[in-house]
């Protein structure tokens, strides 16, 4: 029979496709209990242009749900979109699916984000080759600085709820459409490396847990990936609903090797869709570094050493004057790059530059930024060193080659 070796090759293809799409499209996280209702809160501006909303949520770790800010992120590459993650019900358990970038918005769940995410696609801007306009009816942005925009009234057809997930007790009900399952197909791109930064910083904030903010974060929306200090972050008006506690407990894990199954009437993740294992990570302490600044605006005044004590009056005053000497010149340096950093978005906006050329300048600002704290760090390090007693200096310094080394008696 030749048809034989035909049948068995594609049971063997269609074997191998289910093990990939099951790989691709883990099931991550689960908690037994749903998580609060989005909070009520503003968008801030818009950075610059080819930043892209990506709106906050609940994640889910091991002091239950905490809040991940919204924020404006640079899109990976001109034509890509952001899918929000979400928690869907899987029949024992909530299952979290993580968002991804990708040419078009896939299912979220049914999930109104609001700012362009009421459900269903994205309202809040377009693609024009390499260029992103925005849609002024549901962004903040500055047409001062940002000039490509439209403005289109979104007539939003679902019903508005602050639900913040799908299936279950009270949950959407929603299932994906054709366009989304054609979406789910498609290449996508995991978070990038800002966002999960982003992530890490916000489950390191006691005060982002929902069981001590009571559903309503302090820190509701960002200017950019974990610049949790900025004078734009945005703080909750109000939680989307009455809190209850329960809901910040989490759940029984899935055992090893196992994973939780959606119930038949529950959307399942699309092939390509990612889900974040939160509680494989081991558990942050409240000292995790956050994500390292990008612009000199997002840096913190240095922490100054305590005062000098040898037991001379003169010597600590002199010793004072140099620290505050050091650290009035190390805040010029702060402002002047600050200074430097806003006139170039000003002249990206004023000549409308592409999405490229914008990445290529944020990425030098980083490394600006970073370069300038490395300096200041070995500053306050060389000083500190010339500060210390003459004797410790003297314990301190290495022996070169035999010359300080005791001379032998014959």
């Amino acid at each position: 029979m030749r048809f034989i070796p035909s049948i068995r090759s594609l049971l063997f293809a269609l074997i191998i496709m289910a093990m990939s799409a099951a790989s691709f499209a883990q099931i991550g996280i689960s908690i037994n209990l749903g998580p609060p209702a989005l909070p009520v809160y503003e968008q801030p501006p818009c950075p610059a242009e080819g930043y892209l909303w990506t709106p906050g949520y609940w994640a889910g770790g091991d002091d239950g749900y905490y809040w991940v800010p919204g924020t404006w992120v640079l899109a990976p590459e001109p034509g890509l979109l952001w899918t929000p993650p979400y928690w869907g019900w899987g029949g024992s358990r909530f299952v979290f699916y993580d968002g991804y970038w990708g040419p078009h918005v896939g299912f979220y769940g049914g999930i109104s984000y609001g700012f362009g995410y009421f459900g269903e696609g994205y309202e809040g801007g377009r693609w024009d080759h390499d260029r992103f306009f925005y849609n002024r009816s549901v962004n903040n942005v500055n047409v001062t600085n940002i000039h490509n925009v439209y403005n289109t009234t979104v007539i939003n057809n679902t019903t508005i709820n602050r639900v913040s997930y799908n299936g279950g007790n009270g949950g959407i009900e929603a299932r994906p459409n054709r366009e989304q399952e054609v979406a789910a197909h498609e290449r996508h791109v995991q978070p990038v490396a800002m966002q999960t930064q982003h992530v890490q910083a916000a489950r390191a904030n006691p005060e982002l847990r929902a069981s001590a903010n009571q559903g309503k974060p302090p820190i509701a929306a960002t200017p950019k990936p974990g610049a949790f200090n900025d004078r734009e972050v945005v703080r909750a008006k109000e939680a989307g609903a009455p809190y209850k506690a329960e809901a910040n407990r989490g759940g029984e894990q899935p055992k090893a090797g196992t994973s939780a199954r959606p119930e038949n009437n529950v959307p399942r993740p699309a092939q390509g869709e990612v889900s974040r294992a939160d509680t494989t990570a081991p558990r942050p302490e409240n000292n995790v570094p956050r994500p390292p600044p990008s612009h000199a605006k997002e840096l913190q005044p240095h922490p100054r050493p305590p005062a000098p004590d040898t037991g001379n009056a003169k010597v600590d005053q002199k010793y004072q004057q140099q620290q505050n000497k050091l650290y009035a010149r190390q805040d010029q340096d702060h402002q002047k790059l600050q200074q430097k950093q806003e006139q170039d978005h000003q002249r990206l906006a004023q000549r409308n530059a592409d999405v490229a050329k914008n990445q290529q300048i944020e990425q030098r600002h980083q490394q600006q930024t970073q370069q300038l704290e490395q300096k200041h760090e070995q500053q306050a390090q060389h000083l500190q060193a010339r500060q210390q007693p003459p004797n410790l200096q003297a314990r301190q310094q290495p022996l070169n080659h035999g010359e300080n080394r005791p001379k032998e008696r014959p």
